[in-house]
This record gives C-alpha cells, sequence and structure tokens, in this order.
C-alpha cells in the first residue's frame, strides 16, 4: 500500500478505536506502568500530533535512510541515552494522557486532521529532521504508521475491543518489523518463528 494511504488508514482507525472506549476504561492498567490513557496519550504524541512539527522542519542531510534504521537506532546508542529517552517517553504520555480527558475521541480526530493535511503539503523526498535525524518524508511516515499499528493494538487488547484496519496496513507494519529484524542480524530467527520452526526467544522485539 502507498505509504501516504496506509498512514491515513492507519490514523483513522486509531480515531475509530478511541471513539469506542468505555469511558470506564480509560484509568485500567494497559502496557508495563501505563494506565490506558497514558497509552494512548504515547501513541496520539508519537504517532500524530508530532507529524506537523516534523514535516514542517527541514534537514540539511540524510541521517536515517529507511525506517528500518530509524528503529535500529535504539541498538546504537548508550544505555544511559536509552534510558534517558524512555524516562522522557513516560513523561510524555503523561503529559498526552492530560490532553485526552474529556473528550479523547474529538481530541484524537482533531490530532488525525492536522496529521494528514500536513503530510498533504509535503513531498515525498523532502528532507525533514525527525528525532533520529534527516530523514525522506517518505522514509518517516511508514514509522508514524507503525507506532499507530503497534499501540493500537496495545490499546485494544488493554481495552478488550477490536483494531479495524485493512489487512494491508498490517502487512506494511509486519514488513517493517521483519526488515529491522533482518538489517539487526535476527532474520533466520524470525522467518523461523513465522514458518513455525522454532519460537522467538523470551522478550525478543525488533524496536
Amino acid at each position: 500500500m502507498d505509504y501516504r494511504r496506509a498512514f491515513r488508514s492507519a490514523a483513522v482507525g486509531f480515531a475509530d478505536l478511541i471513539s469506542r472506549i468505555p469511558a470506564k476504561s480509560w484509568d485500567a492498567p494497559a502496557l508495563g506502568d501505563w494506565t490506558l490513557r497514558e497509552l494512548a496519550g504515547h501513541a496520539t504524541s508519537s504517532g500524530l500530533r508530532q507529524v506537523p512539527t516534523v514535516l514542517s522542519t527541514p534537514a540539511d542531510e540524510i541521517t536515517r535512510a529507511t525506517p528500518e534504521d530509524y528503529w535500529l537506532l535504539a541498538r546504537a546508542v548508550p544505555p544511559d541515552v536509552l534510558a534517558a529517552a524512555r524516562a522522557a517517553s513516560d513523561e510524555d504520555a503523561r503529559l498526552n494522557a492530560e490532553a485526552l480527558k474529556g473528550d479523547p475521541a474529538g481530541v484524537v480526530g482533531n490530532l488525525v486532521g492536522q496529521a494528514t493535511q500536513a503530510l498533504g503539503r509535503a513531498e515525498d523526498d523532502a528532507l525533514v529532521e525527525t528525532p533520529a535525524g534527516g530523514m525522506r518524508v517518505r522514509d518517516w511516515i511508514p514509522t508514524r504508521t507503525f507506532e499507530l499499528v503497534v499501540h493500537a493494538l496495545d490499546v485494544a487488547g488493554a481495552a478488550g475491543t477490536e483494531l479495524h484496519l485493512p489487512p494491508e496496513v498490517y502487512a506494511d507494519a509486519a514488513a517493517q518489523a521483519a526488515r529491522s529484524a533482518a538489517m539487526s542480524g535476527a532474520g533466520p530467527t524470525v522467518l523461523r518463528a513465522l514458518t513455525g520452526r522454532s519460537p522467538l526467544p523470551t522478550n525478543f522485539t525488533v524496536v
């Protein structure tokens, strides 16, 4: 699927999911130490809220040439830098959770509109400054689609409801994960798991 269509589909599917979460579920445990509201806050921040800002911030050079390069960065930074990034992510989740109080569906719907409009104005090969460095728009946006899909699945699981996305969106996210695994040296491990030869190692992740 075209990366623009995939992002829009993931964003609309995420907004639909948020609109169906019962009010009583928002403060329930979700992922790690996050409540469902904090998880959704993180997803809206990483997958939607930052999109207009990044797309309007030009970069001078390409630092990460592919979506997979973006995810591999976490494996290359020193442990203390990674720990600081995770702490910042926790704080960001809490801050964005506050914005979801009152009318979560309305807030997310507005963010979807802002993000998709910003993407509509961006050129495929424009260089933009992302949290990982300079990237082309067509290489960075798939990482936002991935964030939305993965965290929407987290939200749906925690809320006990279903996520409705086109199969092609799941296929794009799964392919991105598989390519990231291959580039990190775990290609054989993932391929054997996907073909039923052996299970994935405990706590295995590509991000």
